[in-house]
């Protein structure tokens, strides 16, 4: 029996069959029912979009604008890359038109000059190499060298000759200076990578001093037991810091400590007039406000910094005191820095020095100052940490610590014998049996050179005083009663390796042997010591300062270029040559930001408290934005080693595109770039 039939089920059937008339196309099927009703389905194929050719024109005509803003992208790049090298052959003419005979070459009884005449003599050879070689590339005779037998030109039989003795005489003296260099190379390498190990497993094991006892912090008021905080010496040497004179001063009048339990020395060495009167009105200004401090100024400036801290200890009310915290004109410590770094004595009579780290204010201005904050946090978070965590000792910074006066009495006070008198008095100190404490969680602002000038000065005095010091003290290291150990340590690490090794190695291998291998192919010199080890060092420097990342390339090439200053010093202060024990103060601008004004608001408290109301016209801390001072015109100048430099490398990197050496020329070529860069002056503070 068939079913009965549902029309509205047929009804609703061809409605849908309506409304599908644009998807369905094809015959059409009848099915009689017994009613012989009808249901019907048409089944088309797809329909053409008639608007499809006006879509594909529409899609043709967006390729064709989307290619056109590539290709205008591509040109704005090129114009650019043109713009920028316009600008720097510019800047280069200007330079070179503009700069005066000295600043053009150091005067003729220098190291730098020596080296220099050196490095120009060393320019000619390679650029006479370079052209033989080009001549015997377009001869044919790079590929297939000829030989005195075979040789029929007198060209060929030149070429050859010269092939003999390069191969004979030449190549095993540079192939053996290579491996002394390249083990050298890797000894630094470990040493660095056994310091990195050392700061992770401080971090893991969260290592760190702990104090015996703790100061409250809450400021000091009239209630507190003033017996319990020992007598401190503040003193802060200075000479001619017309820029940062205020800030220092204010940031050490208002630390936490009992007013009648401090004493600030402004120990200033100024021989501009002037700038004596500022200062001398400055302390007089803090004097009325019941800080106690002192004003000396010296007629007999002997012995630079070391001579003026020896002059203020040997004042009579000095015995008074336990300790003496110093800071240099740029540092401003926070209100309880005394209050974190006084305690570590306690309980610890063998403990001579407390030194905390230093921050940095500017560390963002210029790629001057952020490749100078890699290479000094590297400093503090892993060299000064490693070494006061499992040896207690390491070089005094000069600045930011706090002394305990019997330690320095001990070993014999402020010598003036080195410009490094901050190492001296440390390598003393621990020579008679004293220990250090490091503290990385205090820190201490300060400022970074942003011209290149002032740094190049900076790391001269840094990297020649030391050297000074290993030859006036070796033999008082090797007599002293510490241990074994302990004396290895300071000579072949703290002096040898990490003060003569790097310097030479640095700039003996990339600046001369790897210039030279490129004309002399029978010296090998593999590409793991150019590019690999270098690059892995390179990472582990820059751990310490994450944010840094993106310039750990420049990182790598900027401190091959600063190996020139570098080894310069490194031989003036071992051979005792007069430029060595040429002081010249660190130019300072007297950069604030918004941590110095953080930091006095969180001190004004104190500074109520302690009746020290400060307008904002002699806050001590300079506003931001730097105000220029009247005087002597700054300008960018030229550095001729540095150039000479370039031209080598950019002529060995031509010879090794000749040889299709691949990593040898990259780094060849930005190399020598990078001289380039440094030798115009462009990677500090730009002089209009």
């Amino acid at each position: 029996m068939s079913r009965a039939q549902n029309k509205e089920f047929q009804e609703w059937w061809n409605k849908q069959r309506e409304r599908n008339r644009d998807i369905f196309s094809g015959d059409v099927y009848s099915a009689a029912g017994e009613d012989d009703a009808l249901i019907t389905v048409e089944i088309r194929t797809p329909a053409v979009d008639p608007d499809k050719d006006r879509i594909r024109a529409r899609t043709a005509r967006q390729l064709s604008w989307l290619y056109l803003l590539k290709f205008q992208q591509l040109a704005a790049s090129v114009a650019w890359i043109a713009s920028s090298f316009v600008y720097l052959v510019r800047t280069a003419n200007r330079r070179i038109a503009t700069d005066s005979p000295p600043s053009l070459s150091p005067s003729p009884s220098s190291t730098s000059a020596r080296l220099y005449r050196a490095i120009k003599g060393f320019l000619a050879v390679v650029i006479l190499l370079l052209c033989l070689e080009l001549a015997a590339y377009f001869k044919g005779w790079h590929f297939t060298p000829p030989s005195v037998a075979s040789a029929e030109a007198a060209g060929e039989v030149v070429y050859a000759r010269w092939l003999e003795i390069r191969a004979t005489y030449l190549a095993p003296p540079l192939q053996s200076l290579t491996n002394v260099c390249i083990v050298l190379f890797l000894i630094q390498s470990v040493d660095r990578l056994v310091l990195v190990l050392g700061c992770f497993w401080i971090k893991l094991r969260q290592i760190k001093p702990v104090a015996a006892m703790e100061y409250p912090a809450t400021a000091v008021d009239e209630g507190d037991r003033v017996e319990d905080y020992p007598m401190v010496l503040v003193q802060i040497p200075m000479c001619n810091e017309r820029e940062v004179y205020q800030q220092s001063i204010a940031a050490v009048c208002i630390l936490d400590w009992p007013k009648e339990r401090m004493l600030v020395q402004i120990l200033d060495d100024s021989d501009e007039l002037d700038v004596q009167l500022l200062i001398k009105a400055e302390v007089q200004k803090w004097q009325q406000r019941g800080v106690r401090i002192l004003y000396r100024h010296r007629l007999i400036r002997t012995g630079y910094k070391a001579g003026n801290l020896k002059a203020a200890m040997n004042c009579e009310y000095v015995k008074d005191y336990e300790f003496v915290a110093i800071f240099d004109a740029d540092f401003q410590p926070p209100p309880d820095f005394l209050k974190k770094t006084v305690p570590h004595f306690k309980g610890n009579e063998d403990v001579a020095l407390v030194q905390t780290r230093w921050s940095f204010v500017n560390k963002d201005e210029n790629l001057l100052t952020r490749l100078q904050n890699i290479n000094l946090s590297f400093h503090f978070e892993v060299e000064q940490q490693v070494n006061g965590v499992f040896i207690n000792f390491f070089g005094f910074n000069g600045t930011a610590g706090v002394w305990r006066i019997k330690a320095l009495e001990d070993c014999g006070g402020w010598l003036e014998r080195t410009t490094v008198e901050d190492m001296d008095i440390a390598v003393r100190a621990h020579l008679c049996g004293w220990k250090f404490i490091y503290l990385n969680d205090v820190k201490c602002l300060c400022e970074l050179p942003e011209s290149y000038e002032a740094y190049k000065k900076q790391q001269y005095r840094w990297h020649s005083g030391p050297m000074q010091l290993f030859r006036l003290c070796f033999f008082d290291i090797l007599r002293s009663k510490v241990s074994a150990a302990k004396k290895a340590n300071m000579i072949f690490l703290f002096f040898l390796l990490r003060k003569l090794v790097l310097p030479f190695y640095s700039f003996t291998l990339f600046c001369v042997i790897l210039p030279l291998t490129m004309f002399f192919p029978e010296a090998d010199l593999p590409a793991w010591v150019v590019c690999y080890i270098p690059g892995i060092m390179s990472i582990l420097n820059i751990i310490p300062a994450p944010r840094s990342f993106p310039f750990i390339v420049p990182y790598l090439l900027f401190e091959n270029t600063m190996s020139v200053t570098k080894f310069s010093a490194m031989i003036s202060g071992l051979f005792k040559f007069t430029s060595s024990y040429e002081w010249i103060v660190t130019k300072k601008l007297g950069r604030s930001s918004e941590a110095d004004l953080v930091a006095y608001a969180e001190s004004k408290p104190l500074v109520e408290n302690q009746g020290l109301q400060r307008s904002s016209s002699d806050s001590g801390l300079t506003k931001l934005g730097t105000v220029k001072k009247a005087g002597k015109a700054k300008r960018n100048r030229l550095y001729r080693t540095e150039l000479a430099l370039a031209m080598i490398l950019l002529a060995a990197s031509a010879r090794s595109l000749l040889s299709a050496q691949g990593i040898h020329f990259y780094f060849l070529l930005f190399q020598g770039i990078t001289f380039m860069v440094v030798g115009l002056d462009l990677i500090g503070e730009q002089v209009s």
